[in-house]
C-alpha cells in the first residue's frame, strides 16, 4: 500500500504544482537555433531556459520529446503531451498517467451473455527521467506502473471477444487482463554521432522489445478509450514482457532496431518479475517522414507466449501509420491505423486491423475506433465441448466500432477530470449469434483524470 499511496501522490499531488510553475516558466523559453537540417527544422526546434537543461526525445539529443512513444517506438513529433513536467540541477523528468473511474456494461442487449457489468477503474503511470552525458550522451530512465490489480481484479474486466493470458489455469475470454504492477523498469543510453545519427541502446525488466506501434495506451488516438484494443495481442501486446534488450541506429528520419526479449506473457501473479527467459527476437523499421506522421514495419517470432500452450511459437508481423496535427494550442487531430498478424503455423494464421482516431476541441472531445479482428474458436473458448461441431476448429470475423465523447468538465493543479461516454457495437459472424446472442452492443460512463495539456510556444506547433 505505500508503493500505491506514493503513486497517487506522485501523480495527482507533488508533480502538479511542478507542472505548473514549469508552465510559466516554459512561456519564456526560447528555442534552440540548431536545428539538424533545414527540411526537419520546423519540428526539431526545442524550448531552453539559459540554465536548464531541456527534455528532449528520449534517444536523441537532437529530436523533440513529443516523438516519444512506448519502449523505444515512435510517435509523429506534432503529438500534443499531456504530463507533469520538472527540471532539477542537470536533470529532466516528466510524469504522465491516467486513471478511469467508470460504469462497464458489456452485451447489455442480450442480457449480458459473455459480457457483464463492472464498476472499476483502469489505471497506469509512467515517470521518466534523462540528462545528458558529456557532448554526445544522453541518459534515461522509465519507470510504468498500474494498480490494475487492485481495481480491476486478477481477472480483469469484461469487454467482449477479447482473448489473451490467463488466470487460475483458464484462458481469460471476453475479458481484458489486467497490467501487472510494474509494467517497465528501463535504461537507455544514446550517443551521438552528429545531429542526423544516434546509436542507442535499451534494457528493461520489464520493458518492451522493438515490436508493433506505440502501444494503445500511449496512443493520442486512444487517448479517451478506457477498453484496450480487441487486437492487443496481435499488435502491441509485447508492451510488457520481463527481460529485453534493444539496440538501434537513426540516421534522419529513418531507425532500424533489433531486440531480444522474452517471449512469455506475464502471468497472473501481477505483483512479482517473472523469469527472464531471452528467447525471442525482433526488429523495427521506423520512419517519421514529416511532422505529422510516423510509420512503422516490425516482425517477431516470440517463444511460446500463451502458458497454457507452452509448445505454441508465433511469428508477428505488424505495420502501422500513425498522424497527429495541432489545430490551435488546446486542440488537435490524432489518428492510428494499424494492422497485425500472428501466424502460429499451418492454417493458424490470423489478421487483424484497428482504425482509431481522437478529435479534441479545447474542452471538448469526440472518438472512435474500428476494429476487424479474426480468432479462433479455441480464441473464443468455442470447441467441439460446446456441442456444436460447425463452432469447433474454426476461425471467425468479428468486426467491431466504438464511438465515444468526453468533456473536460473541471482543471486543477494541471489535472483535467474529464466526463465521458461511448459505445460498442459488434459484428460477428452468423455463426456466432447462439453464442453472443444478435449483433452485441456495449456501453460505459466514466469520470477521468489526466495531467493537462503541455502548452507549447509557436515552435512546437506543426501543421
Amino acid at each position: 500500500m505505500k508503493i500505491v499511496f506514493f503513486m497517487l501522490m506522485l501523480t495527482f499531488g507533488i508533480y502538479p504544482a511542478i507542472a505548473q510553475h514549469e508552465h510559466h516558466n516554459m512561456e519564456g523559453m526560447k528555442h534552440d537555433s540548431t536545428s539538424h537540417s533545414q527540411k526537419d527544422s520546423s519540428y526539431t526546434e526545442h524550448m531552453h531556459h539559459e540554465d536548464m537543461p531541456v527534455m528532449t526525445h528520449s534517444f536523441s539529443r537532437n529530436l523533440p520529446m513529443n516523438r516519444n512513444g512506448s519502449g523505444t517506438s515512435w510517435l509523429p513529433d506534432a503529438t500534443p503531451m499531456y504530463a507533469y513536467m520538472k527540471h532539477s540541477g542537470k536533470w529532466s523528468y516528466m510524469i504522465h498517467g491516467s486513471v478511469f473511474l467508470r460504469q462497464n456494461w458489456q452485451n447489455l442487449n442480450n442480457n449480458y451473455i459473455r459480457g457483464g457489468k463492472k464498476f472499476d477503474a483502469p489505471n497506469w503511470f509512467m515517470g521518466m527521467a534523462q540528462r545528458e552525458i558529456g557532448k554526445k550522451g544522453l541518459l534515461s530512465f522509465h519507470l510504468m506502473m498500474s494498480l490494475d490489480p487492485l481495481t480491476l481484479g486478477n481477472d480483469g474486466y469484461p469487454l467482449l471477444f477479447q482473448s489473451g493470458e490467463s488466470y487460475q489455469g483458464r484462458p481469460l475470454i471476453d475479458r481484458q487482463h489486467p497490467h501487472d504492477l510494474f509494467s517497465e523498469v528501463s535504461v537507455g543510453y544514446t550517443h551521438m554521432i552528429n545531429k542526423d545519427m544516434d546509436v542507442f541502446g535499451y534494457i528493461g525488466y520489464p520493458g518492451e522489445p522493438a515490436i508493433g506501434p506505440t502501444a494503445f495506451m500511449h496512443r493520442i488516438s486512444a487517448f479517451n478509450n478506457p477498453d484496450a484494443p480487441l487486437s492487443h495481442h496481435w499488435q502491441d501486446a509485447t508492451h510488457i514482457v520481463f527481460g529485453v534488450a534493444t539496440v538501434g541506429l537513426r540516421y534522419k528520419m529513418f531507425k532500424v532496431e533489433g531486440s531480444s526479449f522474452t517471449g512469455r506473457e506475464p502471468d497472473e501473479h501481477r505483483y512479482d518479475f517473472d523469469k527472464p527467459r531471452f528467447d525471442s527476437y525482433s526488429y523495427r523499421i521506423s520512419m517519421n517522414p514529416t511532422a505529422n506522421f510516423a510509420l512503422q514495419f516490425s516482425q517477431g517470432w516470440i517463444k511460446s507466449p500463451e502458458q497454457l500452450h507452452p509448445s505454441e511459437d508465433i511469428k508477428r508481423t505488424t505495420a502501422s501509420v500513425i498522424h497527429s496535427k495541432m489545430l490551435n494550442p488546446n486542440s488537435h487531430w490524432t489518428s492510428s491505423l494499424v494492422w497485425g498478424l500472428n501466424d502460429a503455423g499451418g492454417h493458424h494464421k490470423e489478421h487483424s486491423v484497428l482504425a482509431e482516431s481522437n478529435l479534441q476541441l479545447n474542452r471538448f472531445a469526440t472518438y472512435g475506433r474500428y476494429e476487424f479482428v479474426q480468432k479462433s474458436s479455441e480464441e473464443l473458448g468455442l470447441d467441439a465441448d460446446a456441442g456444436d461441431p460447425l463452432l469447433a476448429d474454426q476461425r471467425f470475423s468479428v468486426h467491431a466500432i466504438t464511438l465515444g465523447v468526453s468533456y473536460t468538465v473541471y482543471t486543477f493543479l494541471h489535472t483535467n477530470v474529464n466526463a465521458g461516454i461511448q459505445g460498442s457495437l459488434y459484428m460477428p459472424e452468423k455463426t456466432l449469434e447462439s453464442i453472443y446472442g444478435k449483433t452485441p452492443f456495449s456501453a460505459q460512463v466514466y469520470i477521468r483524470l489526466t495531467p493537462s495539456l503541455l502548452m507549447m510556444n509557436k515552435h512546437s506547433m506543426h501543421h
